[in-house]
């Protein structure tokens, strides 16, 4: 099998061929390990004044350094960072190198979700108050986002160069999520559902990320019919072992490896918390390594 094709067993809960998948939800510490910037934190201010010539090199360069990320550390998938300033013509001619470059090794994934997330700290008090006063119109936010979403998936369907979506809309803190199950199951559910069935209709994979305390909108999460959860967070209280046990035959796991550990345990640490969850994710086949969240930059200290 390749890299791309394990990944799939897994996402379709069959016995691996082989060692088990890896996949990195994020890289970010490509300036560490080959001295170039993520393309995150890529700003192209400039690109409409750059000839085709240039902007032709810059897609490359980006598309290059996402195969050279997987190459090296062995990760059957890749979720494509689109720089800023970059339109939807550039992402898929980047992504077209991606695929020049790698074949079909690797399954290729776009961000895509269209649900509501915990918002951030200045929006907070607006994001409730909405909530609140005005439920209807928050209703019908959310249907025109997952509407929007999912005529930007038909689009990129017609790439052929795109395999699946990440849904990285955070719901939960370390102790629970930012609504109630009853809010959740009101306010996010019923379009969480309807953006999976329309990427599972177009024919893609969906992974559905989010940290923290999944526990008490579980139940959500499984009616939404995601090929996959990630990343089964530990600092959430979210055991592996007990996710195979409620939700393994319904869906593939991805993560469970503490990230927090990796910032601040010793080698035997780590290799014992790796090893715990490939004890805990391997057996039946289903289960994709990697970490909780993402391996953190040296700012994150």
């Amino acid at each position: 099998m390749t890299p791309r094709e394990s990944f799939i067993a897994a996402l379709e809960r069959k016995p691996p061929s082989g060692r088990v998948p890896h996949f990195e939800l994020e890289f970010f510490l490509t300036m560490d390990a080959f001295g170039r910037v993520h393309p995150s934190q890529r700003s192209y201010g400039q690109w409409g004044q750059m000839t085709e010539i240039e902007r032709d090199l810059h897609r490359r360069d980006v598309a290059d350094l996402h195969v050279a990320v997987a190459r090296h550390f062995e990760q059957y998938g890749m979720l494509y960072h689109v720089p800023r300033g970059w339109g939807e013509e550039d992402v898929r001619l980047s992504l077209e190198h991606v695929r020049r470059l790698s074949s079909m090794d690797y399954l290729v994934t776009l961000h895509g979700d269209a649900t509501f997330s915990i918002p951030n700290g200045d929006k907070m008090m607006d994001f409730v108050s909405r909530i609140a006063d005005d439920p209807a119109g928050m209703k019908d936010d959310a249907q025109r986002s997952v509407d929007r979403a999912l005529e930007r998936g038909r689009r990129i369907a017609g790439w052929g160069v795109v395999d699946g979506f990440c849904l990285c809309s955070d719901y939960c803190f370390n102790d629970s999520p930012f609504m109630s199950p009853a809010m959740f199951d009101e306010f996010v559910t019923p379009y969480l559902i309807g953006l999976v069935e329309g990427y599972r209709d177009m024919g893609f994979y969906v992974i559905k990320h989010t940290d923290g305390n999944i526990m008490p909108i579980m139940d959500s999460l499984l009616a939404a019919r995601p090929h996959a959860l990630h990343s089964l967070d530990p600092q959430g209280g979210v055991d592996l072992a007990e996710m195979k046990k409620i939700a393994g035959e319904q869906v593939c796991l991805i993560g469970n490896v503490n990230c927090a550990l990796l910032q601040t345990g010793s080698d035997a640490e780590v290799e014992s918390d790796v090893r715990r969850a490939l004890r805990d994710g391997m057996p039946g086949g289903g289960y994709v390594f990697g970490t909780s969240n993402c391996i953190y930059t040296k700012s994150s200290i």
